[in-house]
């Protein structure tokens, strides 16, 4: 007898539990519906494909050291939003200690790419070779450098934004000049 009232009692506790989770599908549906026709519509992604010889590279940025080019491929690093870009750097180049207000990935594509984390150019140097990875947190301070021509790509939230920890390194201030 008593198997069979926790039988009948488990049996009413799970068409309680499928109920509630039908309802709550239900009113979610209800509100998404709700919620979706006052949202303007947002554009769909699509999957974007490039060959290496499309990247078409330019002129980096004013707040880069001169030498350098760059290549968007993905987003506008400039807004909110996801963006990949590639960073080609001439053996020697050097970027200042500096710092992003958001998190960046990158990835070494070819050459050396000397990463050094700290508020000092060289300190806690890190050299990178194709195929090598590295996350690094916004606001962590670090400097780079190119070992050979050095290419590597960058992934990451935007807006993208680089912050001199001294602004006389700022090649943006140097050329308003």
């Amino acid at each position: 007898m008593r198997a069979s009232h926790r039988d009948t009692d488990q049996r009413q506790r799970d068409r309680i539990a499928r109920a509630v989770a039908i309802a709550a599908a239900c009113l979610a549906g209800v509100g998404g519906t709700a919620i979706a026709k006052d949202k303007p519509a947002e554009a769909k992604a699509e999957a974007v494909t490039i060959a290496a010889a499309d990247v078409k590279f330019g002129p980096a940025p004013q707040v880069l050291p001169s030498g350098a080019q760059l290549a968007v491929l993905h987003g506008d690093p400039g807004k909110k939003g996801a963006f990949a870009m590639r960073l080609k750097m001439p053996d020697g180049y050097k970027i200042a200690p500096h710092w992003h207000t958001n998190d960046e990935e990158l990835t070494v594509l070819g050459g050396t790419f000397v990463l050094s984390m700290g508020d000092r150019a060289g300190e806690n140097a890190h050299a990178m070779e194709a195929g090598a990875y590295h996350f690094l947190p916004g606001k962590m301070h670090h400097s780079a450098a190119s070992k050979g021509e050095t290419l590597i790509e960058v992934h990451g939230y935007g807006p993208f934004d680089l912050h001199y920890l001294d602004p006389a390194d700022d090649p943006s201030k140097q050329a308003a000049k």
